[in-house]
């Protein structure tokens, strides 16, 4: 699971696809959806708010919306969280571009 902490703008096609797909499943992870990757180091980013699934929602609408400024589409209805998250990420954590 690689869940990166850079702006999607950074990432070619096929990166953001991969970009999505992991963190997709470490939404399921976190919803208990999964067996594996339950103790896996990425997520302890998320489980250390107070509600994990906002924020991997929170990453994946950071992760669509830098898609969309590269005319990509990928489905919205695959977040499952709608509520805004609530614990701001460290510096080092943040989807931003320099």
């Amino acid at each position: 699971m690689r869940l990166w902490s850079l702006h999607p703008g950074y990432l070619d096609a096929r990166g953001l696809v991969a970009l999505w797909r992991e963190a997709l499943l470490a939404q399921a992870v976190l919803a208990g959806e999964t067996k594996g990757y339950r103790r896996h180091p990425q997520l302890e980013r998320f489980r250390g708010g107070a509600r994990p699934a906002a924020l991997i929602a929170e990453y994946l609408r950071a992760v669509r919306a830098g898609v969309e400024q590269s005319c990509n589409h990928l489905r919205r209805k695959a977040i499952l969280e709608s509520a805004e998250a609530i614990y701001p990420p460290s510096p080092a954590q943040t989807l931003t571009r320099v």
